[in-house]
Parts: structure tokens; C-alpha cells; sequence
């Protein structure tokens, strides 16, 4: 291919909305261009990437038994009521009308769409397991896209469904499908780890999200340097504290005045108590407010709602408005405690037996010293909601700290169930003639995300270092004057050659300086490099460089083929 013929509109500044380096430098090599917030073009040169992950992820799926189809990109509002999304799904679901005032949504997922096919088809256990995909473009109203393909409103996705006649084949399809998803960013050229995480919007009974590691990552992931513990924070468990000291001492409960002090730094300031002897009371309102329940944390501690919602099983957690707290409790935002409540208390491990602790006291200005649990107060629930910390051990082996890290998420896989297929009625005969409810999966892949986070873990100050399997084109030719017809002619043969043993080749037939040609070969990233001058090929041999690694080599024209394909077995076994 040449470069004079092709479209790559490479630009030299960095634009002013990038943040990433995946953004920046997809803009720069001319891969992408934003047509509106979170929607972007993807040009040739992008696009060629993009097809190359595509066919990874369809050869993996395919080869772990899914079958592809293709679902429409809107669907009708009356699905989603069936499983009570249209309600729940909150603002990133975009609604439209049509003509005749009928409600659709552009899918950002297609769990009720796949179902609703697959019920009406399917009817007896002998039609199951199923495994279905598709790659499509999804739509997520984000209220903040940014960092480009990263988080953007338009994306293309895989995501595939399964359905099995039981719990057993399911947890089988769901193995099946997390060896696939290891494969293909294995095969991708991805350094990542699977983590236990959330269900969020989809739901089910669990989930493993699979997160590249970058420092870019917007994701915090947790992981044990000894045993193969991973999470996300949202999900990461904390070991129960088996004890807590025991106070020789337990003064009555004593309410004190703390003027112009609300928040665990200023309380404790004030009162000179280290935050660990705090007790954080912390009002939430259930489903939209069909019920309100008080959290208890320590106060060195942080509440995670994540895992606070999956115990209430509820489909909407939010902190309550300040005239709820008020109006429930007696005082403001910051003066909330456990004594006297009267809500349903959830409390974490950590607070379980605190003695001789501080408090809000339910009064504005004021928190209660020398509260004991057990004593004082009582607590209907006890359950791990504390956010993981720096510090805290592997709640696996207890063996060492938690090591933290940036992730970008790449792929999600989920145990649906029976979620969606109970709410929309998917079910089949079994052997015995007896009406069944289908158990489903569900997976999803990023593929614009795939690609940037190779950008993200694979860059220099000089540009994009693709991986071999997914690089836009592997090899690029380089003649440095192309005034002179020797270095055209060698030039063309070895595009030809090249192509010849199946590379796919860019050859930079433009008419501009060798350092411009060099800026544009380290900025598109493509992994081998072959520069053709005069002086070299005064003596029969052409440059090899290697954009990974830098290295540079002169070759002997007649042993170029070898060489390349030395080397790129070495780049394509990275």
C-alpha cells in the first residue's frame, strides 16, 4: 500500500482535549477524529486495527462454541419494562420516539433482545447449552465521555449471552467463556488480570472484569503478590477483624458539644481522638426511598456502596437528601449516630464490639463519647461494607498486603442466572416435560477499548509501539530520496516481497525528508521498519529497525526475507 495513495492524516500537535496517551496519539497518528462528545470517526488506518481485534475476538468466541448473529442497534421500550430496566437504567440509556410515538433505546446491551429471540425459538432442553454473539456499535449516554475510544458515548462491542438447562452448564459456559477472554488479550498482546467485581447494571450472582494494566487506567484494581487473590475495589473483601481490645474501663455514654465540627477530621481535631475510636453513621435511602437504613463504618473507614447495595439487594442505593437525615434522625449532616436510631442498622466488622467510642448524637453541635456497641446501641446487620485500604491484607491467604493498581476494564463476564429469563419468561421443557427457567451468561468485550489499551501499555515519546498481532500494518518501507530511481525500484520490490510473504505493508512513497519520514514511522508505531538509502544500498543492504525495542540492523537485500521473518516471529511470540 502506498502511503501517498492511503489516508493518514497525522498531525504533529497534541490536541488540547486528549488526556490519555491512547487519545492523544490515535488523534495524532490520524486513527480517529471526534465528530461530537464521546462519538468519533474512525479513519482507515484506525479502522484497520479495530478489524484486527474484531477477528481475534470472533476466531476465540467461535472456537469456545458461540455462534454470531446480529441484533438491531434499537430496541423497543416494551423489553426492557419486562426486566424493569426502562425504569431503572437511569440517564446513559438514550430514549427515542419514532414516528408513530412508540419508545425505543439505542442499546448499550442486548440482554432482553437475546432473550426475547432465544425464547421464542428454543423450547426444549435438547436445543441447550446456547451460546450466541454479535459485534456491534452500543450507545451509553455517559454523563462525562472522555479519554477517547476509553470512554466513549459510541462504541463497538462484543457481547454474547449463553443458555443452559441448569447451574452446572452454566458455571461450564461461564469457564469456557473466561478462557476465551484470556485468549484473546493473550493474543492481543495485553498484560492483564481477571478481578472479582460488581454486577452494576446488569446484575447477576457475580462477575470477573479483565483489566489491563496501565497507570492511565481509570479503574483501581487490588491484587495478592502471593496467592492469585484480584478485585476491583468496588468488590474486594476485607478481613474480619477477629477481636477487638477489650476496655478495662466503660464510662456512661456522655454527650458533648462540638461547635463548628461535622466531619471526622474536624471531631477529631476537636476532641483529640484518633478517628479509629469514631463510629461513621451514614443514612441511606433504598429503591428510590421505599426504605432508609443507617451504616455503620468506623471512622478510619470508608462505606462501600457497592457492596452495601448487593446486601440489601437493591436496584437503586443513594445517599439520603440532608432533609431526610434531618427529618429521620433528629439533626443535620455529620451529627448522625447509632444510639437512639431508629432505622435499620447495617454495620461493618470493624465496628463490632468498639468500646469507649465517638459518635454522632443524633443532636446538631453535638457527638456522644464513651459508646459501646452491644451496651449503647445494637446493629440488625453485620457484614463486610468497608472500602478496601492501603494496608490491608489479602482477605484470601492473610499471608501479605494488598498490592494496588490502575486498570483500564477491557471485558466483563457475568452469572446472570436466572434474571433475565424468570422476568421474561425464557424457559423449556426438560426431559420429563416440565416447564423450566433457562440459567443465562453474559460477555462483554471492548473492542475500541482493546486497541487503546495496547496504545496504553505499549508507547514511547515518539509514539504508538503496536503489538504485532492487532499493528494497522507490520511492516513499513522507508526510501529516503525517492528522486533517485534505484531507491524507488529497490523500494517497490521489497513492498512487493514483503507483501509476498503475506506481511501487509505501508510504503512511505511520499516526497518529504528522512527525518519526517522517521517522526511518521515511530508515531503510527508499526513494528518493523526497513529504510532504504543510498549509502546502504550502494552495498546491497537496507536498515532494520525494530519500533519495540529501537534495535537497528544492516541486511543484506538477499537476506532481508529472513530476517523480517526472524523477527517477527520474535514480535508476534511477545
Amino acid at each position: 500500500m502506498k502511503l501517498s495513495r492511503y489516508f493518514i492524516p497525522t498531525v504533529r500537535e497534541v490536541p488540547s482535549e486528549a488526556e490519555t496517551a491512547s487519545h492523544r496519539l490515535m488523534i495524532r497518528a490520524g486513527m480517529m477524529r471526534k465528530l461530537a462528545a464521546g462519538v468519533y470517526n474512525l479513519l482507515p488506518l484506525g479502522l484497520r486495527s479495530i478489524r484486527k481485534v474484531e477477528n481475534i475476538v470472533r476466531e476465540e468466541m467461535n472456537r469456545a462454541g458461540a455462534i454470531e448473529a446480529l441484533l438491531p442497534s434499537m430496541v423497543p421500550a416494551e423489553l426492557w419494562e419486562e426486566t424493569g430496566r426502562w425504569s431503572l437504567y437511569g440517564k446513559e440509556l438514550l430514549r427515542i420516539k419514532d414516528r408513530h410515538g412508540h419508545e425505543f433505546c439505542y442499546g448499550p446491551t442486548h440482554e432482553e433482545v437475546m432473550t426475547d429471540m432465544v425464547r421464542r425459538e428454543v423450547k426444549s432442553y435438547k436445543q441447550l447449552p446456547l451460546a450466541l454473539y454479535q459485534i456491534q456499535t452500543k450507545f451509553r449516554d455517559e454523563i462525562r465521555p472522555r479519554f477517547g475510544m476509553m470512554r466513549a458515548r459510541e462504541f463497538m462491542m462484543k457481547d454474547a449471552y449463553s443458555f443452559h438447562t441448569d447451574e452446572k452448564s452454566a458455571e461450564e459456559g461461564y469457564e469456557k467463556m473466561f478462557r476465551a477472554y484470556e485468549h484473546v488479550f493473550k493474543r492481543s498482546g495485553l498484560k492483564f488480570r481477571a478481578v472479582e467485581a460488581d454486577t452494576g447494571n446488569i446484575g447477576g450472582a457475580s462477575s470477573h472484569e479483565f483489566m489491563v494494566l496501565a497507570d492511565t487506567g481509570e479503574d483501581l484494581v487490588v491484587s495478592c503478590p502471593v496467592c492469585d487473590y484480584a478485585s476491583n475495589v468496588e468488590k474486594a473483601e476485607v478481613v474480619i477483624p477477629k477481636h477487638h481490645a477489650q476496655e478495662t474501663q466503660t464510662p456512661a455514654p456522655e454527650d458533648v458539644a462540638t461547635p463548628d465540627s461535622r466531619t471526622i477530621e474536624e471531631v477529631s481535631a476537636f476532641l483529640k481522638r484518633p478517628a479509629d475510636q469514631f463510629i461513621k453513621t451514614l443514612v441511606y435511602s433504598v429503591n428510590g426511598g421505599k426504605e432508609h437504613i443507617a451504616a455503620l463504618v468506623r471512622g478510619d473507614g470508608e462505606v462501600n456502596e457497592h457492596k452495601l447495595k448487593t446486601l440489601l439487594a437493591a436496584d437503586v442505593l443513594e445517599m439520603a437528601t440532608p432533609e431526610k437525615v434531618k427529618e429521620l434522625t433528629g439533626a443535620g449532616v455529620g451529627f448522625a449516630g447509632p444510639r437512639g436510631l431508629k432505622l435499620k442498622t447495617i454495620g461493618d466488622y470493624s465496628v463490632k464490639g468498639m468500646a469507649n467510642a465517638v459518635s454522632g448524637a443524633n443532636r446538631d453541635g453535638c457527638h456522644t463519647i464513651n459508646i459501646n456497641e452491644g451496651r449503647d446501641f445494637t446493629v440488625a446487620q453485620w457484614a463486610d461494607i468497608r472500602m478496601v485500604r492501603y494496608g490491608d491484607a489479602c482477605p484470601r491467604c492473610e499471608k501479605q498486603k494488598l498490592e494496588f493498581h490502575r486498570g483500564i476494564e477491557v471485558g466483563h463476564i457475568f452469572r446472570l442466572g436466572t434474571k433475565y429469563s424468570k422476568a421474561m419468561k425464557a424457559n423449556y421443557l426438560d426431559s420429563n416435560g416440565k416447564e423450566q427457567v433457562m440459567v443465562m451468561g453474559t460477555y462483554g468485550i471492548g473492542i475500541g477499548r482493546i486497541a487503546a489499551a495496547a496504545i496504553e501499555q505499549s508507547h514511547d515519546d515518539n509514539g504508538i509501539i503496536w503489538p504485532w498481532a492487532i499493528a494497522p500494518f507490520q511492516v513499513v518501507v522507508l526510501p529516503l530520496n525517492i528522486s533517485k530511481e534505484d531507491i524507488v525500484a529497490a523500494a517497490n520490490r521489497i513492498e512487493e516481497e514483503m507483501e509476498q510473504e503475506g506481511y501487509e505493508v505501508l510504503l512511505d512513497d511520499r516526497d518529504e525528508r528522512a527525518g519526517f519520514k522517521f517522526n511518521d514511522a515511530d508515531l503510527l508505531g508499526i513494528p518493523i521498519q526497513i529504510i532504504v538509502g543510498d549509502k546502504g544500498l550502494k552495498n546491497g543492504e537496507v536498515e532494520l529497525k525494530v519500533r519495540k525495542t529501537g534495535e537497528r540492523v544492516n541486511v543484506k537485500l538477499e537476506h532481508l526475507k529472513d530476517k523480517v521473518k526472524e523477527v517477527a516471529s520474535l514480535l508476534a511470540a511477545l
